[in-house]
């Protein structure tokens, strides 16, 4: 049996995953269809900026929110004194950090859906007189909806699992940024606290291969319906 603390970990963890994901699906749709389909001078330092959550360390992404979303930060402080919006140390936070962190891989995954377009039923399109709005809705959105579904999946898998950005960011305070990998952490820090680590870390293998298992089956799932193999 989970503690009230534990579920409250798990439950917070839930929270933080479901807004960073519906969050950050719009702009992670946009930033695919540029990679995709546009052609401009620095597209690659473009890719490769959205991609570097990726490669650095947690942390490195954690201390570049905290100076440009902190309360002393040049958007931070905007946000804060415009708005009353304070993101640090807060839920809201945690769920910023798990989004930056999860993007590049909604992106690329949306990506390679679009990429696997076939052009030639766009182009029909046109010469049908679908205008770009029409092609977009009737063929493009269906077709990357695979893609869509699979990435938001895997980016809520990897927001269950964020550590290091969020700690650095939004610290580990309990009931309002202390997530479910930032539970295990403290527990494995406190005297007797094996159990309590093994029961989380038990859930947290359940909810990531669930996440991971659902993401591939909505994947086939869609394509079936969509008469692809």
């Amino acid at each position: 049996m989970l503690t009230p603390l534990e579920i409250e970990a798990v439950s917070l963890s839930l929270w933080v995953a479901s807004w960073s994901t519906l969050t950050v699906l719009p702009l992670a749709i946009v930033a695919a269809l540029i990679l995709a389909r546009a052609e401009f001078w620095g597209k690659s330092l473009f890719d490769g900026i959205i991609h570097l959550p990726l490669v650095l360390p947690p942390v490195v992404i954690g201390y570049l929110l905290l100076i440009t979303l902190g309360t002393r930060g040049v958007i931070g402080s905007w946000l804060l004194e415009n708005f009353g919006i304070r993101l640090i140390f807060t839920s809201a936070g945690a769920s910023v950090a798990a989004g930056v962190m999860s993007f590049p891989l909604m992106v690329r995954a949306i990506r390679l859906a679009i990429e696997a377009i076939d052009s030639g039923l766009e182009a029909a399109a046109r010469t049908l007189g679908a205008g770009p709005i029409d092609r977009f809705l009737t063929i493009t959105l269906p077709l990357m909806l695979p893609g869509i579904l699979s990435g938001a999946v895997m980016a809520f898998a990897a927001s269950l699992g964020e550590f290091g950005a969020t700690i650095t960011f939004v610290s580990n305070i309990p009931g309002e940024t202390r997530t479910l990998p930032l539970a295990i952490y403290t527990a494995t820090q406190t005297p007797d606290g094996d159990l309590e680590a093994a029961r989380l870390v038990a859930l947290s293998f359940t909810l990531s291969l669930s996440a991971l298992i659902l993401s591939e089956w909505l994947g086939r799932r869609v394509r079936r319906m969509m008469g692809r193999p």
